[in-house]
């Protein structure tokens, strides 16, 4: 499971523990199969724990919550996909400017104004 993933699991089930595995598997854009392997690593880890719903209805339905390691987790995960983001953005920026002057210099699009 690449990092990304595992972020983006453990920020969706903080958010919302009682999402079911269909629902996880359709905010993070994977499928049932993979979202049902990826759970099961992250409670291998002892980052998420089960819970059943007490006064559910539906006795299938399940609380992913993270545990205080999974916290942990998430929050220096969190800080190394902040990290890689604001260089991609830095980046990203650089060849905007760039390509903005060279559309500019081509007369491709308009100049701002100066004011």
């Amino acid at each position: 499971m690449t990092e990304d993933l595992t972020f983006h699991a453990l920020r969706q089930l903080k958010a919302n523990p009682q999402l079911s595995q269909r629902q996880l598997a359709k905010a993070l854009g994977i499928s049932l199969g993979r979202t049902n392997y990826c759970l099961r690593a992250l409670i291998e880890r002892g980052w998420v724990k089960v819970e059943h719903f007490r006064s559910s209805k539906n006795k299938l339905a399940y609380a992913y919550l993270l545990t205080p390691e999974g916290i942990d987790t998430k929050a220096r995960i969190t800080a190394r996909f902040l990290q890689r983001k604001r260089a991609e953005y830095d980046v990203l920026k650089v060849e905007l400017e760039q390509l903005t002057a060279e559309a500019e210099a081509e007369g491709l699009i308009d100049q701002p104004a100066n004011g």
